[in-house]
């Protein structure tokens, strides 16, 4: 999507993709990856997420990137936190409470600011992007992260003729054909939430699913 997209979404709060509440499949499976505490996990597109604060309280310093303006700085005066900020080329850095978010373009992001992240969850990237941007996604990912980083990804599935994204629905066979084979990648979970997505079932989709998937990058 262009950048315009977001920064429209976000400026009229039209941010359905939120939620307020920390994301159960990172509650239930992110102890399986046995990363340690202290450990950097990235998190693209992070919007102003609770999870992120989640993260954090498991020990680990935590590195969202988010294009939206709007959305970091609502999540820190959320918290009550008035963070640091500095300029870093084309990213600009906020950090308070053991959080750093770069806002500007993920792409900007450079093997040098997470050389030395052994994490990374996705819950809103993928599912956020056209599949042109998704190629590029998954290969910046390669290009930029350390070997042996552990991952969780969630996704959405559906049929994508009868509904237009975002969210983008991104099966399993999608997830393998991007990541595979730099990334191994394991099925964790693939859950029927239609029930309790009442706007998608609303557009008239009559099943939808959530994938979690471990990631480890050889």
């Amino acid at each position: 999507m262009h950048e315009s997209f977001w920064q429209d979404r976000w400026a009229n709060d039209q941010i359905g993709f939120h939620l307020d509440e920390v994301n159960p499949y990172l509650q239930q499976y992110w102890s399986s990856l046995g990363l340690a505490q202290g450990s950097r996990v990235l998190v693209p597109l992070c919007g102003k997420s609770l999870d992120l604060v989640w993260l954090a309280a498991q020990g680990h310093r935590v590195l969202g990137v988010e294009l939206a303006e709007k959305a970091v700085t609502d999540f820190f005066e959320e918290r009550g936190l008035v963070p640091e900020v500095s300029e870093e080329g084309a990213l600009r850095r906020y950090r308070a409470g053991g959080i750093d978010i770069l806002q500007g373009d993920f792409f900007a992001l450079d093997a040098q600011e997470v050389a030395d992240c052994g994490g990374l969850y996705d819950r809103a990237a993928l599912i956020a992007l056209p599949p042109e941007m998704r190629e590029r996604y998954v290969a910046h990912l390669a290009a930029i992260l350390p070997a042996h980083c552990e991952g969780l990804a969630v996704t959405l599935e559906y049929d994508q003729q009868r509904l237009d994204g975002p969210p983008f629905s991104v099966p399993e066979a999608e997830v393998r054909q991007r990541f595979e084979p730099l990334w191994s990648v394991a099925l964790l979970e693939r859950q029927d939430v239609l029930e309790k997505n009442w706007k998608f079932a609303s557009r008239g989709l009559d099943a939808l699913f959530e994938p979690v998937f471990r990631l480890h990058r050889s």
